[in-house]
């Protein structure tokens, strides 16, 4: 985010009582994470200490202090899908992607995180990428699903270059 666009968002959320939150999530929607560059500036411009935005940002799950990928890849880690291997899909994932839960792949693609549960026990273990569920998800279907968020050679942001 540029910064008179980010000295504008300051401005408009200066007098709001508690919109720092909301601050935050509109740049973080902007720049997918919440970049040291952009807190530094609102830290000056709203003469909040730059370690109470930290606080904040690293307090709520929905902030991300790392960039994330262009696709998130969730699996549920609840009880449900941990008894019907939930946890084997994540190591699966791990593999295929090359990173950690938590990271995203070199490619920018695809960030891969763990919840405790997202309430749909009767499709366990379930996987969710950028909002569509893939339930009863096994180890084996990993890569079809990982294939189908990735760009094919050619395709994406560096084709041609």
């Amino acid at each position: 985010m540029d910064t008179a666009t980010l000295d504008k968002l300051c401005d408009r959320y200066r007098d709001e009582q508690g919109a720092i939150i909301e601050l935050l999530q509109t740049i973080q929607a902007e720049d997918q994470h919440l970049p040291r560059e952009a807190l530094e500036r609102v830290s000056e411009r709203l003469q909040i200490p730059l370690s109470q935005l930290y606080g904040l940002a690293t307090f709520y799950k929905a902030f991300t202090l790392k960039p994330k990928g262009r696709h998130t890849v969730t699996c549920c880690v609840g009880t449900a899908c941990h008894v019907r291997g939930g946890r084997r899909v994540v190591e699966q994932l791990e593999r295929t992607l090359g990173i950690r839960v938590g990271d995203t792949t070199d490619d920018g693609q695809l960030s891969l995180e763990t919840v405790n549960c997202v309430g749909a026990c009767a499709v366990a273990p379930i996987t969710i990428v950028d909002g569509e569920y893939h339930g009863q998800m096994t180890p084996a279907q990993v890569s079809r699903l990982v294939a189908r968020h990735r760009p094919k050679a050619g395709e994406g942001p560096n084709a041609g270059t």
